[in-house]
């Protein structure tokens, strides 16, 4: 891309589940591509920070298999082939996206960064990236939370003698071999971390809550309560938390063998972080060699900062897929659309929607508005 400003009626951002299912339903209501026919009455484009297919499947930790991931809904019109339940889900999920993307030539431009989306003139957007810009009506963000890990801030971090690591750094258990290792968090990476780590390693976990694991299977009532309740978070302008913090803990073929090692017996939060290790809840020290901060993720939003579209709790106000005060905006594989197949109805409604927001022609003068308020707040 050159330092013009290039267009296109909607970008996407994001090229994971929910970016590829608003590329599908784009080129089947007739979007071209603003690569190959920028002239085209409405465009699309599919901004990409990865360097090939798979969104954030590419940097899985090396040893979580098909069969323990929760679960890869088909992306649209495209039924997954037989895949080996022993291979590495960062190998079979980016080749099945990279597949999708072949069958349909979408219009993708990777890799490329984000830096900031802002206004421009006219009610449109800009979508400035380390490639150029892309000027626009319509945004559709799929950017998913993989880059914005959480990792908190604790009292004698920084004195830590031994590894810290995050968990888009973990590659595999056995690097622990023989080591005394804290993992921290309640969610299902950690639960499935801890389980491998315990195989080899002695392991303590830490959780800030006593975790919640179900009595029961989880069922698709389950998943549409679950989705009821981010919905709900969302549309009231609340920041979401953790799918675990709505739904719990399964009893998975990983979290029961976790549990028959002895590897689930939580301990409180410790107090502070030594050089050899932590200072319990109690007072007592107990000497670690590695801390792993399962700690999940937050969604990856930096780049929609100058638009000023969070309220004063910290979250974005939500109508469906978009923003409740511009309808320019959609954010999918948020909130209540984080699963697979959330993402992919979300992509499908996103697009509906800017459809509609297109047709009444209303991209200029419904844009304004929200804008100037912004502004003026």
């Amino acid at each position: 891309m050159t330092e013009s400003v290039r267009e296109a009626s909607v970008v996407v951002v994001g090229a994971g589940q929910a970016g590829l299912s608003a590329a599908y339903h784009l080129q089947r209501r007739g979007f071209a591509s603003a690569l190959d026919d920028p002239a085209a009455g409405r465009t699309f484009v599919v901004l990409d920070a990865g360097e090939a297919p798979g969104g954030a499947w590419r940097h899985r930790w090396e040893s979580l298999r098909m069969q323990t991931v929760n679960g890869i809904f088909d992306l649209p019109g495209y039924p997954q082939p037989p895949i080996d339940p022993d291979e590495p889900s960062r190998d079979a999920v980016p080749r099945y996206f990279a597949g999708f993307e072949r069958e349909h030539a979408f219009p993708i431009v990777r890799p490329v960064r984000v830096l900031k989306v802002d206004e421009a003139p006219g009610g449109l957007l800009d979508v400035t990236t380390d490639g150029g810009v892309w000027r626009t009506r319509a945004l559709i963000n799929a950017t998913g939370t993989w880059t914005n890990p959480t990792l908190p801030a604790y009292p004698g971090a920084e004195s830590f003698s031994g590894i810290q690591l995050h968990t888009r750094e973990y590659v595999r258990g056995d690097a622990f071999a023989g080591l005394r290792v804290a993992v921290v968090g309640g969610g299902i990476s950690a639960v499935q971390q801890l389980e491998e780590i315990s195989r080899t390693a002695t392991t303590f976990w830490y959780t800030r809550r006593e975790p919640h694991f179900l009595d029961h299977e989880f069922t698709a009532e389950t998943g549409a309560k679950t989705v009821e309740k981010v919905a709900a978070d969302v549309e009231a302008g609340r920041p979401t938390g953790s799918v675990v913090s709505y739904t719990g803990l399964a009893w998975t073929p990983y979290a029961l063998a976790a549990k028959a090692r002895g590897a689930l017996e939580r301990r409180p939060m410790f107090t502070r972080i030594e050089p050899l290790g932590v200072r319990e809840a109690d007072g007592t020290f107990t000497p670690v060699d590695v801390i792993l901060w399962a700690t999940g993720f937050k969604p990856a939003l930096a780049h929609l900062d100058p638009l000023r579209l969070r309220n004063d709790l910290g979250g974005i106000t939500m109508r469906g897929t978009r923003v409740a005060d511009d309808p320019r905006i959609h954010l999918i594989g948020f909130g209540p659309s984080q699963s697979t197949v959330g993402a992919n109805r979300a992509g499908r409604a996103a697009v509906a929607a800017i459809a509609r927001f297109l047709d009444d022609g209303a991209e200029t003068s419904a844009a304004v508005a929200p804008a100037q308020t912004r502004q003026a707040s």
